[in-house]
């Protein structure tokens, strides 16, 4: 029987290491990690292209290292973005059946989105 070794630790890709600033945010029901410069979808918000949104609900923040975790969160830490633009979703189908009713329904929605860009992170 073969000896199985362990594999070699390795560090996830911008995960750890000195340097990588990023922070953890709450948005909308749903966390994100975020770094300076990344893009991401969140909720969809009547905003135009080009204004600033603001993320105060900041859960930890990382910076040069140092991990800081909020009480729940950071006091006086904010994630600032650029938003982008509205986008939609790809198209997801919702199908009812009955069987032997001759009953099948098959609707569809494409879901709204609002794209950013980290543009800040201060803590």
């Amino acid at each position: 029987m073969a000896k199985h070794s362990a594999p070699a630790p390795s560090s996830a890709a911008g995960m750890t290491g000195s340097g990588h600033h990023y922070a953890i945010v709450a948005d909308g029901g749903r966390q994100y990690r975020v770094m300076e410069g990344q893009e991401l979808e969140i909720d969809f918000r009547h905003l135009p292209a080009g204004s600033e949104l603001l993320f105060e609900e900041v859960l930890a923040v990382s910076h040069g290292g140092k991990l800081t975790i909020g009480k729940p969160l950071v006091k006086g830490a904010t994630v600032k973005a650029e938003v982008l633009g509205a986008e939609q979703g790809k198209k997801l189908y919702v199908q009812k059946f009955a069987r032997r009713k001759n009953y099948r329904r098959r609707t569809g929605h494409r879901a709204l989105s609002t794209k950013v860009r980290i543009a800040s992170i201060s803590a």
